[in-house]
């Protein structure tokens, strides 16, 4: 324990410097304002790099810590050995974290109105967390570090453990929202870059750093976890790459900011995150060819690594090349970009919106499944090429239903974001569950390394398993998801609502696409399932859900009032002036998009109906075969008992 408080502060030494150095030399060190200006004081202007410092090294241990002790060491459902300490170490960690992201909210205040830490009061920092994104974000980030901290204490179960690395790992995206990126052009894009880039730091620098600490507690479990870790780190490092380079363009505006002190340190970035990939690929595989001199390495890599993100530290405290108000227009606010053009066929079928969420989710879908794909070829295995064709077909649809030409026009006008609706709902969702995703991960997902280990697999396997997929996978609650939130949605205030924020247009996207796969997957899935439903129910499922869908088209197309039309008068565009025919084109669309889905779902049950009854057939001709056609027998003897009485 000493010698990881050592290391600990040693680390903390290290990066503190490279603060100090980093805002020094290029001359950004907080300096006192001139006469006659509001001034929060040194204090505040060093504290606030600092306490960010402290804030990002809690939570990448604490996130580290928790990987170590629920994946990468081998453990049975409740933690054992190392695991435990691990725990109990990720516990410290997040109390660091909470109280530095507590510390960093009150300095924030004391920037943001220009006042001394002497003359704040409760209700200045209450004012910044109501009123204020990054004052939201603070308070969400340090809510969220305690709580872990509290459920580390409380658990050692490996289940229960996934779910707070899983808020733990949730608890780094609110800083997304609260930096450069989200005044930045291409709103969504500038948000999804940066928090995939965090997400993928924590990861992969987390790991490493508890890897560390277990190289040097001499557990004999290292190899198996350096192994496993390998896997995740490379994820980690690609996903890390490439999120910068997209978040270091629309920052820079132009390669040619590069001469910037923002792009120099940029470019300071990049040089240790390269050098980091080469040396941390080299290492490991030398390391895991001999065995041996792991500790050493990683802590030396650790460091490195360390030293970058108190780079990336002053770089979130530096001005950027393209400022701060790129979005001049409401409009632009709004849509978080320029006004697209007026819809033709050319910018529907190849026109291109910069939508974080959609580019993301495309990403890694094609990766992760193609990742599956190569797994099971390496083994020998054969995968359907039908599944395949289905899964990436529905990432197609997603793509243009969110950055493609109809993502471009969703926000814009209410008939295009009906069409964004529906192949998010009901046309992407019935490809992507007819390609059983969650059954190639289940044959490609690590298993256990030894008998009685919770491996990924497992953990999958008792999630799809749980009292909560359980409750969610009833037809009556998915069915209600999938046909409630329409009414819920447009029916009210809050589609009007969330068309106001960027926020709200992934919450949408999301909520669509994740109903609609939920729906489909009681209805048509073929992935492993809490509940079996019978074909006949299934559809009668989907023939209840008919008539609330086309009764809510009608709605829509009949309505005598504009939907969100504050919204739409704000956005003020040029084209489609007329906003009631415009939604009622939109009503008319949902109508008309509600066949398409049934012809191909009622086609998928009869297949699934069809191979059921075989597969029961075949099983009775088995059963007779085994038992020299017992069972007719019994029955022609029932039959003799009749007729004789």
């Amino acid at each position: 324990m000493k010698q990881t408080v050592r290391l600990a502060s040693a680390g903390l030494i290290v990066a503190l410097a490279v603060v100090a150095l980093a805002l020094v030399i290029p001359g950004n060190a907080p300096e006192p304002a001139p006469p006659g200006i509001p001034d929060p004081g040194q204090l505040v202007g060093w504290g606030l790099p600092v306490a960010r410092l402290v804030a990002d090294l809690g939570s990448l241990a604490t996130i580290g810590f928790l990987l170590a002790a629920v994946v990468l060491l081998p453990s049975g459902p409740r933690l054992e050995g190392l695991a435990v300490q691990a725990v109990r170490i990720a516990s410290w960690f997040a109390i660091a974290w909470g109280m530095a992201a507590a510390a960093l909210l009150v300095l924030n205040v004391a920037d943001v109105f220009a006042r001394p830490l002497g003359d704040l009061n409760i209700d200045l920092i209450a004012s910044f967390v109501l009123d204020f994104g990054p004052g939201r974000a603070l308070a969400l980030q340090s809510i969220g570090a305690f709580t872990v901290a509290v459920a580390c204490r409380w658990t050692l179960g490996i289940r229960p453990l996934a779910v707070t690395l899983g808020i733990a790992l949730a608890a780094v995206v609110p800083v997304a929202l609260a930096g450069h990126a989200a005044n930045a052009g291409s709103h969504t894009l500038a948000v999804f870059s940066l928090m995939l880039h965090l997400l993928g730091v924590m990861v992969w620098v987390g790991g490493l750093l508890a890897l560390g600490w277990v190289a040097l507690r001499g557990s004999k479990r290292l190899d198996e976890a350096v192994t496993r870790y390998s896997t995740i780190a490379l994820w980690a490092f690609v996903t890390v790459g490439v999120s910068g380079v997209v978040n270091a363009s629309i920052r820079l505006g132009s390669w040619s900011e590069i001469a910037s002190d923002y792009g120099a340190l940029v470019a300071v970035k990049a040089v240790a995150f390269a050098a980091l990939g080469v040396f941390g690929w080299a290492q490991r595989r030398r390391i895991v060819a001999r065995g041996a001199g792991f500790a050493r390495l990683a802590v030396t890599e650790v460091f490195i690594m360390v030293a970058t993100i108190a780079v990336a530290v002053v770089l979130s405290r530096t001005p950027t090349p393209v400022g701060e108000d790129v979005l001049q227009t409401p409009a632009e606010r709004l849509l978080g970009g320029p006004m697209p053009p007026a819809p033709s066929v050319r910018e529907i079928f190849l026109g291109f919106s910069p939508n974080g969420f959609g580019l993301a989710f495309a990403a890694f879908a094609v990766s992760l499944y193609a990742w599956g794909l190569i797994v099971l070829h390496r083994r020998g295995d054969r995968w359907p090429i039908a599944r395949t064709a289905s899964w990436f077909t529905g990432v197609v649809i997603v793509a243009w239903a969110t950055f493609g030409g109809i993502g471009q026009y969703s926000h814009v006008m209410f008939s295009w974001h009906m069409v964004s609706h529906m192949m998010l709902s009901m046309i992407a969702p019935i490809f992507l569950v007819l390609a059983a995703p969650m059954t190639l991960a289940l044959r490609t997902l690590p298993g256990a390394r030894r008998p009685g280990e919770q491996s990924p697999r497992s953990l999958l396997m008792a999630f799809l398993h749980s009292r909560v997929a359980r409750f969610f996978t009833h037809p009556v609650v998915s069915a209600a998801i999938f046909m409630g939130s329409l009414y819920v949605l447009y029916f009210s205030n809050l589609f009007g609502t969330l068309m106001q924020s960027h926020s709200g247009h992934v919450f949408m996207e999301l909520h669509f696409l994740l109903a609609g796969v939920l729906f489909y997957y009681v209805v048509i899935g073929v992935d492993p399932s809490p509940r079996s439903v019978p074909p006949l129910v299934r559809f009668g499922l989907l023939m209840v859900s008919i008539p609330f869908h086309a009764f809510f088209s009608v709605a829509v197309m009949s309505a005598s009032y504009v939907i969100a039309e504050s919204f739409y008068q704000v956005l003020d565009r040029p084209y489609a002036t007329d906003l009631l025919h415009d939604q009622y084109v939109g009503g008319g669309i949902a109508w008309a998009t509600g066949e398409i889905p049934l012809v191909l779902v009622l086609i998928a049950i009869f297949a699934q109906w069809v191979r059921s009854d075989a597969r029961e057939a075949s099983r009775h001709d088995r059963q007779a075969d085994r038992d020299a056609d017992a069972e007719l027998e019994k029955y022609n003897a029932y039959l003799e008992s009749l007729d004789r009485e």
